[in-house]
């Protein structure tokens, strides 16, 4: 196969450029099933189709796949990151790193109109706007919008406040402006410049800028105090107090670091981590952990260069300084791999934060688990009937004749809440004479934990009767004859309306129709009465097959025996030559049986 495919791309392989770029790999389909980057386009595809990359497996299937290769020059290896992260977001190539996390995140936006409103949304205009964002919590965009509304009082309408409008006094103040929310601006009672100095202040919050805010507020409160006028330095300080609170909640990590970005990476068989933290001003204003699933064994520098270029673009962060836990190749920034001090306080951080993601992923998975696990079902059975214990062991009983003929019961057992066929049990109804359901009921659990007993064997904690009253109490005689009432619950389940019958309790339980409980028992029930059902026909089946061949004169028990035993069904036995039933029975008896089927 390395050989043919080399032998293949030969031509291409040859005049493939040593400069930066991306690869693309399509299979017969035409479909894009790799994207890769390279520094060397000529070196990196030629990899492919050497013996050493070729030893990895799951590389030798995607090579095999290959069906044609185009390539994209592009200037640096930072292009290539770029033009290769698009290609799979855009494609989703089947044998590359898998983005988990693909969601679209909210963002804070600053309308481009007068007297801008400041709100939250998911969609992103290119209409002027400015946008915040994008924050990886929902949660942190409401704290961060009741900030700025406990800070400055702004519109939230969406009135054309133009100053046009204004001066032709076309709008009336709101109940927003009466409750104090809004300093009516539609009636000229705020002007546009006062309005704009607090959204200048909201941006420079939104970027992390709180010092800066704080600082001109702390000037204005004192030249308010200068001039006496003591109420207006009172709301200053009032916001003061409100941003120092909202600061001290931020987690405090270095007074020397700002707007940095650090990067970690945790690393498991078939998934990798990558934790993101934004440090603005010392504090983490952001952070992020990006989920990749792993295809070919990638590299952990290729899968955090791909994270770090990921993320950056995402969440748009321009930091031009990055912490990171190796070297990597990245223009434009740069970057550090500490080994003590602060900058590493940071990577531990970020470890730790990984550490947590992955523990709580596991703690999802095994919850989900534990969701559908037999127990948790078993736990829902033994409350909703009243149970004394788990019901680890269940076994139903249902019996099948029709018009009296070939009565036989079925038993079937499900443990830890799945079928256990192994221990499925027929029954022919051998002490009862006649279509008599509550006698044949009462033989077949008599024999059935008689059995038991006597074998030592384990005894169901619940016992499901296929039937209403007259069934169920059946069932319970022979477990007081064999003194095991009290050892076993039992319960019957009526076909009309699904009711549940308990012993001397005339009164039966009702379940929801969506329970779980109910849907189990239905299951067991629909598949004791499957299971009788099966054995009768295959009864019935033999009997009639039985009976037809006794009808030929000259050809005994033994004989029907020999036949039913070789070709086991009468259609087979018609289909045969004369030559063929000799060789089983003997001439004469063949003669017979020939002539009889070939004179019908």
């Amino acid at each position: 196969m390395l050989t043919k495919q080399k032998e293949k791309f030969k031509p291409i392989l040859a005049v493939l450029p040593k400069s930066p770029g991306v690869y693309q790999f399509y299979n017969a389909n035409n479909e894009i099933i790799y994207v890769g980057k390279a520094k060397n386009l000529k070196n990196r595809v030629s990899s492919y189709f050497t013996k050493d990359h070729y030893e990895n497996n799951k590389v030798k299937v995607l090579v095999g796949k290959i069906d044609r290769i185009e390539y994209i020059v592009v200037k640096s290896e930072t292009d290539a990151l770029l033009l290769e992260n698009n290609l799979i977001k855009k494609y989703h190539p089947r044998y590359n790193v898998m983005l988990k996390d693909d969601k679209t995140y909210p963002w804070i936006c600053i309308k481009n109109e007068h007297f801008p409103r400041v709100f939250y949304t998911r969609n992103v205009i290119n209409d002027g706007s400015t946008y915040f964002g994008p924050y990886t919590s929902v949660h942190m965009v409401k704290v961060l919008l009741d900030l700025v509304r406990q800070l400055y009082p702004l519109r939230n309408c969406n009135l054309n406040l133009s100053p046009e409008n204004i001066q032709k006094k076309k709008y009336k103040p709101c109940l927003e402006y009466h409750i104090g929310n809004c300093l009516a601006p539609c009636i000229e009672l705020q002007s546009e410049e006062n309005y704009n100095e607090s959204i200048t202040h909201i941006k420079k919050i939104l970027k992390g800028n709180i010092q800066e805010v704080i600082r001109y507020l702390n000037q204005l409160m004192a030249k308010y105090a200068e001039d006496f006028k003591f109420e207006e330095a009172q709301l200053v300080k009032d916001k003061i107090e409100i941003l120092e609170k909202y600061k001290s909640k931020s987690t405090v990590v270095s007074a020397s670091l700002n707007n940095v970005d650090v990067f970690n990476i945790l690393d498991d068989n078939n998934f990798a981590y990558v934790n993101f933290l934004k440090v603005v001003e010392g504090r983490i204003v952001q952070a992020h952990t990006l989920e990749l699933k792993k295809k070919l064994n990638e590299s952990i520098d290729d899968l955090l260069v791909l994270s770090i270029i990921e993320i950056r673009e995402r969440l748009q962060s321009t930091a031009k300084e990055l912490i990171l836990p190796l070297p990597v190749d990245l223009e434009g920034v740069k970057i550090h791999v500490p080994t003590r001090g602060e900058k590493k306080s940071l990577l531990e951080l970020s470890e730790r934060n990984l550490k947590y993601y992955r523990l709580e992923k596991q703690k999802r998975a095994e919850k989900k688990k534990e969701k559908h696990s037999s127990k948790r079902l078993l736990e829902i059975i033994k409350k909703d009937l009243n149970l004394p214990e788990l019901p680890v062991h269940i076994e139903c009983f249902d019996n099948s004749n029709i018009q009296g003929t070939n009565p036989v019961a079925a038993c079937v057992v499900f443990k830890n809440g799945k079928p256990s066929t192994k221990d499925y049990r027929h029954y022919n109804i051998k002490t009862v004479e006649g279509p008599d359901d509550f006698a044949s009921m009462e033989e077949v659990v008599y024999r059935r934990y008689k059995r038991l007993v006597d074998e030592k064997k384990s005894l169901p904690q619940l016992v499901v009767i296929d039937g209403g009253k007259g069934q169920l109490n059946s069932a319970v005689k022979s477990l007081k004859k064999l003194n095991l009432k009290d050892n076993i619950s039992v319960i019957g389940i009526a076909k009309r309306l699904e009711e549940i019958f308990y012993p001397g309790d005339p009164v039966p339980l009702y379940l929801d129709k969506n329970s779980e409980s109910l849907k189990v028992i239905q299951h067991i029930r629909n598949e004791a009465h499957r299971f009788g059902i099966k054995f009768h026909r295959n009864k019935r089946s033999g009997n009639f097959i039985k009976s037809e061949l006794e009808n030929i004169p000259g050809i005994g028990p033994k004989t029907i025996q020999t036949l039913l035993s070789k070709f086991k069904t009468i259609k087979t036995i018609r289909k045969l030559s004369l030559d063929e039933i000799s060789s089983e029975i003997g001439s004469t008896k063949a003669k017979l049986l020939f002539e009889y089927f070939n004179a019908l």
